[in-house]
């Protein structure tokens, strides 16, 4: 089984890197990306959200990461389904590029949450 602290510090490690992608790097290179900048300042910034809960959570022993892993897991899952939904939207304005980077980070993020929810179920298990 993972170690549910270990998997919030890498949820919070790569919310942090899509948060600085998205909101610092994309940006400046929109043209390239196709994504209207609001839209990747706004998916930024959820990323950033996100960080700061796993992080928060990770870093604070007294969370209890059986809830901190099922929310976050879940809160995955709807970025995930909100950001295709955009895409999907914008796909006529996508480059390939930009088209590569949203798909690679749903192939990262959806297992992930998807592992997160099983330590979910697993600690209770355990309980």
């Amino acid at each position: 089984m993972v170690k549910p602290r270990k998997l919030l510090l890498l949820d919070g490690a790569g919310a942090l890197l899509s948060a600085i992608m998205l909101g610092g790097v994309l940006v400046y290179f929109q043209q390239y990306i196709g994504m209207p900048k609001s839209i990747l300042f706004a998916l930024g910034a959820a990323a950033v959200c996100f960080s700061s809960f796993s992080l928060s959570s990770y870093y604070m022993k007294s969370v209890n990461p059986k809830r901190s892993l099922k929310t976050i897991g879940l809160v995955n899952i709807i970025y995930c389904i909100v950001s295709l939904a955009i895409v999907i939207i914008y796909y006529e304005q996508l480059t390939l590029l930009g088209l590569g980077y949203f798909i690679i980070e749903k192939t990262i993020v959806l297992p992930l949450a998807f592992i997160e929810i099983r330590t979910a179920k697993k600690i209770m298990e355990i309980r």
